[in-house]
């Protein structure tokens, strides 16, 4: 029972306490040069019921901007939640170029998928030479908890991530970057690794000045 009590006390821990985002892969344009820009959109398109996912994503990002000495802005603050519906690109370039808006860096959610697997209630290592497996009641002990000890499933979460920056005048793709996160406790947990990940990789890639 203790172990049992223990492998569900690291599972949660696991599961919980260290949620983490990874970079998976990056693409730069071949002839970019640090450009200062005076006013940097974050803009998240990201589909879901629940807005709060998309706000602590843009805001943990334009935070991390401004720490910087970036001028950062949430489009969903700027705009609200339907900044360019209904519109044609002419309209909503004219709208960003009005707002003061001269990068973009966008933040989409790809994919998210889960995943249940089962934990055994006992974790057995197998070996033919063991203690246990010399000693017939240590053999049936081990057999009997690995067999009759109740097991419990758990489900990982993955999100696929992908941002992109835009020099607005063009409009041209200067930098991608995708990551996964895998098992984030919360979305505001989510939003503040994802910031930090995302803006210390791009500044170190000469984008802005």
């Amino acid at each position: 029972m203790k172990t049992l009590l223990s492998i569900a006390i690291l599972s949660l821990l696991l599961m919980t306490g260290c949620a983490t985002t990874k970079i998976t892969s990056t693409w730069k344009a071949q002839d970019v040069t640090p450009q200062h820009y005076n006013k940097i959109m974050v803009l998240g398109l990201i589909r879901t019921a629940d807005r709060t996912l998309q706000e602590n994503m843009e805001n943990h990002m334009v935070g991390d901007l401004r720490s910087m000495g970036y001028n950062a802005v949430s489009s969903l603050q700027e705009y609200g939640p339907k900044a360019f519906d209904n519109m044609d690109e002419q309209a909503a370039m004219d709208k960003l170029k009005n707002s003061g808006v001269d990068a973009v860096i966008t933040i989409v959610l790809l994919d998210k998928e889960k995943e249940k697997s089962y934990v055994p209630g006992h974790i057995y290592y197998y070996s033919p030479y063991s203690y246990y497996y010399r000693h017939f009641w240590g053999y049936h002990t081990a057999m009997y908890r690995r067999i009759y000890e109740p097991g419990y499933y758990v489900t990982n979460t993955r999100f696929f991530w992908e941002s992109n920056v835009y020099e607005m005048n063009t409009q041209k793709l200067l930098y991608s970057i995708q990551t996964q996160s895998f098992n984030p406790s919360d979305s505001e947990s989510l939003g503040h690794e994802y910031g930090q990940l995302i803006i210390k990789n791009i500044a170190g890639q000469g984008i802005f000045q």
